[in-house]
């Protein structure tokens, strides 16, 4: 989420807190530092410049300063990486059978020996300008990998997926439930000028992937789903993966990724995939992909009979080609 004011009074997001995580915290701090180091630098008389020695993103040579920007980024990561390695090496083998007795005894003393976990977090980080996929790489596996009878909630304020991400939820076996923004609750509704007309192209997005689904008789295995909230605005977006057989998720997808074009192609994003065995917080999880889709209703044909999903043939005719910038 953003830090504007829309964001604390009625902007649908969704929010994690992660308590006593300094790995998570380093990272993050670690790759904004990256982030920024590889940016225009602010000056105090209002010019902007790169640090020295760093090749300019736009008026220099751009293949070359994007090798450097995958190197400083991916410097973060694979120290982090290490450090993990490290970590879960140190703890993998005191805890084994033939570690010293004595020094687990004196771990246990001092309380110093933390029990083993049951919740794991994976930064994911997609910015492909630099050649970095993780994100997309890991959510192509999880939509490729789930089991039939499995359940994914899908949520994008920008309903906009990729063509990989489509075949993949359109030729998978996993039943889906896509919640989207609904026209009125879509940030651009009502703005001036051009802006204005993009919910409808994003409607106009919206039929055509339904037309696919039912083209392909697959109404029962993908549904969609529309949020819609008087007075607000929707910008909530994440995965939530329900085994077959479990009426509560294992893992959810929380952070800026929208699964659209833009978000994958274009954008720099992050976000964190939060695996758990720990039945408290899979029911926090599953609460709160309930509440929701409780503001929702299931879309069908008659969703884009109604007079607010009229989409002019001029939206309709430009949205293919602007649609790999949102």
């Amino acid at each position: 989420a953003n830090l504007s004011d829309l964001y604390f009074t009625n902007r649908q997001d969704r929010y994690v807190l992660l308590r006593d995580s300094p790995e998570i915290a380093d990272f993050f701090t670690e790759l904004v530092d990256a982030i920024g180091d590889v940016s225009l630098q602010l000056q105090q008389d209002d010019t902007v410049q790169m640090m020295e020695g760093m090749v300019h993103p736009y008026q220099g040579d751009k293949v070359a300063y994007c090798e450097i920007a995958n190197q400083r980024v991916m410097e973060v990561i694979n120290s982090a990486r290490t450090r993990q390695e490290l970590l879960h090496a140190k703890t993998f083998h005191s805890s084994q059978p033939g570690s010293s007795l004595l020094s687990q005894q004196g771990s246990q003393a001092s309380g110093s020996l933390k029990p083993e976990p049951d919740t794991w977090i994976y930064p994911l980080i997609q910015m492909k300008p630099f050649g970095i996929q993780i994100d997309e790489m890991v959510t192509e596996t999880l939509l490729t990998e789930a089991e039939r009878d499995a359940r994914i909630y899908l949520t994008t304020g920008y309903f906009n997926l990729t063509q990989a991400y489509m075949d993949l939820i359109l030729g998978t076996r996993a039943e889906y439930r896509i919640l989207l923004a609904s026209p009125e609750v879509n940030g651009f509704f009502g703005a001036k000028g051009v802006a204005g007309a993009i919910p409808a192209a994003y409607v106009y997005i919206e039929h055509q992937f339904y037309s696919e689904v039912c083209y392909l008789q697959q109404q029962e295995r993908v549904q969609l789903q529309e949020y819609s909230r008087a007075g607000w605005t929707f910008h909530a977006k994440g995965l939530w993966l329900y085994l077959a057989g479990s009426d509560l998720p294992c893992l959810t997808l929380i952070g800026s990724p929208n699964f659209g074009y833009r978000s994958v192609h274009r954008d720099l994003e992050a976000q964190v995939a939060i695996v758990t065995e720990n039945k408290a917080l899979q029911q926090q999880l599953h609460q709160e992909q309930e509440q929701l889709y409780l503001c929702s209703g299931v879309v069908s044909t008659s969703t884009f009979e109604q007079p607010n999903r009229y989409v002019k043939l001029w939206v309709k005719l430009v949205t293919p080609l602007i649609k790999n910038f949102f």
